[in-house]
């Protein structure tokens, strides 16, 4: 069974972009190549960011390998019962602060853009991501040895839709679930008109 979640839109959008969703069923068997894992970290490093800093830094652990395990064991227990099948992880963090001390104020809002730009070739591939909020930071950094000023943010798990994966039950009704978003009109704010 193929799961259709493209999204209901105004006008129409990019299919890359319509047919994006976050599943929880990854084919557990599905290995990802080199080519593909290059091609998502490039489309990440070209995203655009503040004074052009580049502020996002990412941690890669393949399934099968200690660092899949380990950031697998810092993931919510939720995310535990189904992100083991998934490919690999990404642990994406934002440097908050540059090498000279000074604030990086759009640090995070630029790493959400390579996060993005990474999703989009990601359906490019034909491979699916799932963003994680649900996990220990501090477990993460310290993993990680992270200093101070790079703040995990959150862990993508790649992979390859699976329809058939087994789930349990809460779980797999949200996979079949039409997608839902807030109106658009209910997103915009209003400027004053003098």
């Amino acid at each position: 069974m193929t799961v259709s979640k493209t999204a209901v839109t105004a006008v129409p959008l990019h299919p890359l972009l319509a047919g994006r969703w976050s599943p929880r069923g990854l084919d557990a068997a599905h290995e990802l190549t080199d080519a593909q894992l290059t091609a998502l970290l490039e489309a990440a490093r070209w995203a655009p960011s503040a004074n052009n800093t580049q502020p996002w830094r990412f941690a890669v652990a393949r399934r099968g390998t200690p660092g899949f395990a380990a950031v697998r064991d810092a993931l919510a227990p939720g995310n535990q019962l189904w992100a083991h099948a998934a490919s690999a992880f990404v642990v994406v963090a934002a440097e908050t602060a540059g090498p000279d001390g000074a604030p990086r104020p759009w640090a995070v809002y630029d790493t959400g853009q390579a996060v993005a730009h990474l999703t989009v070739q990601a359906e490019h591939e034909g491979l699916a991501v799932h963003q994680l909020g649900g996990f220990d930071r501090d477990r993460v950094a310290a993993l990680l040895d992270l200093p101070t000023e790079v703040v995990p943010l959150v862990v993508l798990t790649l992979g390859r839709r699976d329809a058939e994966a087994e789930l349990p039950e809460v779980l797999a009704a949200r996979e079949s679930t039409p997608r839902q978003r807030m109106p658009l009109d209910a997103l915009l704010m209003t400027l004053p008109a003098e």
